[in-house]
């Protein structure tokens, strides 16, 4: 498969790796609502949020939606919209890297952009995603009239590119809408209601497909020239019978198949999203005018809508969401509204003067944007966290300050590659394939003293959480040392890992 190559194109492929591992730090004061939740509004580096979320939440997210910079060689008031070409490329690649890592198996990726990179993104997530996993590209209709300052066109869309996580896939359908239900009319007051007619050809040759029929006045019809009837004979007698068969006002026109709306499921997606559906450029900044009157309107925000309908398509009540260039908020707004659990990040300082302020309003019940067409009341709350201090230092040492469920979740990750759902600290992280994990740190099991837990001891090992079910399986202990020889530990089964020398960084 050919891929984009830049300049400093190694530089952008190491550096999630080689990005700083960061503790989230809450900032209380400016959380709110229901403390029982698990939404959170991140204040950082978004490359540094992500890599700090990896050991939390890798596989969990079902669904992503980022509305990058654009590139437009233009300067935007909350952040800056004029970056070199190969710049913009290196700081999306580290970025998607670490967004597909938390993306659940059945998860999809929605990337809003416009023409100045998406050819160039399309090409950056085929090698990152995989060319199979490319779903859609979706145009938005985002603009409400053309644009007459405009040297050559004048831009009415942008595009949303659609990623699967894996090829298998499959978006919820949209439910029915007046516009798509107007098609269906009862012109012979069939009691079932509503219905289309259908065509009763087809293109493909079909065995029972060739016959001639008799209409109730007495016209004798056949499939034309190249085409076949859809059903057989048989069938459409059946039909027929059914009163599921039209043969026109008259009697006299060729049958046709009614399709029932009472029958009918629900509207695969299209790609087409119009400004009606969704809203629009014009839509969104009435929004913000609503929520913030008097103040100086975010640049690029997203209507509601748009946000609603990638939900309903990419998600259920529940399911996470994350958004890691959020901007003005709209896509955590919408997903609180949704009942869906979200991610936000922003580096901005409207992380706080937006964002947090506008999550507020939601929570105490603001009706705009999608709350109606949603059934939004109020209720909920969400977490407002800043980016700490490093888990480890220039040198890869393990800073001495963390926490035993900071390291729990890094440790467990480490070893398995997936996040740990535990909630209750407990010195047994768990079993992976069979391999059964501790973490013996910050006295879990006492004090710091080696009888209280922190080293491993024969009097430790007795006392291991759960030890007993894991006899003759695979453990590995991580713990500051041992005081059981090798020939001890082979008995046992038990690799020892130290603290801090065998925790390496994500």
């Amino acid at each position: 498969m050919p891929i984009l190559q830049w300049l400093n194109k190694e530089e952008a492929v190491v550096k999630a790796k080689h990005c700083a591992y960061r503790l989230l730090e809450e900032i209380p004061e400016l959380s709110y609502g229901d403390k029982d939740n698990q939404n959170l509004l991140i204040q950082g580096d978004n490359l540094e949020a992500l890599k700090a979320l990896i050991p939390f939440y890798a596989g969990k997210v079902k669904c992503v939606f980022i509305d990058p910079p654009y590139n437009t060689m233009s300067a935007f008031e909350h952040y800056d919209d004029n970056l070199e070409h190969s710049k913009w490329l290196t700081l999306m690649y580290p970025r998607l890297e670490l967004l597909r890592e938390l993306l659940h198996n059945n998860g999809s990726i929605w990337v809003a952009i416009d023409d100045n990179e998406a050819h160039y993104l399309k090409v950056l997530m085929d090698e990152i995603f995989g060319r199979n996993n490319f779903v859609a590209s979706v145009i938005w209709e985002k603009a409400d009239s053309p644009r007459n300052s405009a040297k050559q066109f004048s831009s009415d869309h942008d595009f949303i590119f659609v990623y699967s996580k894996n090829s298998e896939w499959v978006p919820r359908r949209l439910p029915r809408t007046e516009e798509s239900n107007s098609i269906y009319t009862n012109p012979d007051d069939d009691p079932r209601g509503p219905w289309l007619p259908g065509d009763p050809y087809a293109n493909k040759p079909y065995s029972k497909g060739l016959y001639t029929i008799e209409g109730p006045t007495g016209r004798v019809f056949s499939a034309p020239p190249g085409r076949f009837w859809r059903i057989s004979e048989e069938k459409l007698r059946e039909l027929d019978k059914d009163n599921r068969i039209w043969w026109g006002p008259t009697g006299n026109a060729r049958p046709s198949i009614k399709k029932f709306l009472s029958e009918v499921s629900d509207l695969v997606p299209r790609t087409l999203w119009k400004k009606q559906d969704v809203g629009s450029n014009r839509t969104s900044k009435n929004e913000m005018r609503k929520l913030f009157p008097g103040q100086a309107s975010f640049a690029t925000p997203k209507p509601e809508a748009l946000i609603e309908r990638v939900l309903r398509i990419a998600t259920e009540e529940g399911d996470y969401v994350l958004d890691s260039f959020l901007g003005s908020g709209t896509t955590i707004a919408a997903a609180h509204k949704m009942n869906r659990r979200y991610v936000g990040v922003e580096i901005g300082e409207h992380a706080r003067t937006l964002c947090q302020p506008r999550l507020e309003q939601v929570i105490n019940g603001e009706q705009g944007g999608i709350s109606e067409s949603s059934g939004w009341k109020q209720g909920g709350g969400f977490r407002f966290y800043k980016l700490g201090q490093a888990v480890f230092d220039e040198y890869g040492c393990l800073n001495s300050d963390i926490k035993f469920p900071t390291l729990a979740a890094h440790i467990w990750y480490l070893e398995t590659k997936t996040p740990l759902n535990q909630c209750d600290s407990s010195a047994y992280l768990g079993s992976y394939k069979d391999i059964a994990y501790y973490l013996l740190y910050n006295g879990i099991l006492g004090d710091r003293r080696p009888q209280g837990g922190n080293v491993l001891t024969s009097k430790v090992l007795e006392s291991l959480p759960d030890i007993e079910e894991h006899n003759g399986k695979q453990i590995i202990v991580y713990g500051e040392s041992t005081r059981l020889g090798e020939s001890r530990l082979k008995q046992a089964n038990i690799t020892f890992k130290q603290i801090p020398y065998d925790v390496s960084a994500l």
